[in-house]
């Protein structure tokens, strides 16, 4: 099973619909978006062609291949026009003999560590900054955004195959960092 994973789309349908381009053209069995779905939240300036209704009716036709976090900008009236659960703080997904607790962010990050055993992923979204670091204890993995990109990182989402994550650019695909399980 092939996973494309993406995270912050704050509304976007311009970044939405090139995320959803990205997953078709990587042939993706499931798209994982790690919060901050339709609202841009009060800390960013508006992304491009904001329009979170536009968003929506993307989203909802692809409610089966969706697996979703809440984001600290996804709220309970945002639940009630998407057709997909979006409010669970977490998700556990078993990759072999590990696990990869996804999250958003907000609650559960590097410095409020979710209960993990040896070798788990922390994966998560929220700082909009790609990452993979190798902690004593766990793995830390980032996909970075989908539409507001920081610290001069790329627009991009990650793909998970055979026990492999692979971080791309959303503009051109290029692959530009990957991780071996």
């Amino acid at each position: 099973m092939k996973l494309f994973i993406a995270s912050d789309i704050h509304g976007s349908a311009y970044y939405c619909e090139m995320m959803l381009k990205a997953a078709e053209n990587e042939k993706a069995d499931r798209i994982l978006i790690l919060g901050d779905i339709l609202y841009h939240g009060p800390r960013n300036d508006l992304p491009r062609d904001y329009n979170p209704k536009k968003v929506i009716a993307m989203l909802n036709p692809l409610k089966n291949k969706l697996l979703c976090v809440r984001g600290n900008c996804d709220t309970e009236v945002d639940q009630m026009v998407l057709d997909f659960p979006i409010l669970a703080d977490y998700a556990v997904i078993p990759l072999n003999n590990r696990i990869i607790y996804a999250t958003h962010g907000h609650i559960y990050n590097c410095g409020n560590l979710p209960p993990l055993c040896n070798g788990d992923i922390l994966l998560n979204g929220h700082t909009h900054i790609p990452k993979c670091v190798e902690n004593e204890s766990f793995i830390y993995m980032n996909p970075g955004s989908v539409s507001i990109p920081k610290e001069n990182s790329a627009h991009s989402y990650m793909t998970l195959e055979n026990g492999v994550f692979i971080w791309k650019n959303l503009e051109n695909g290029e692959a530009y960092n990957s991780f071996r399980i």
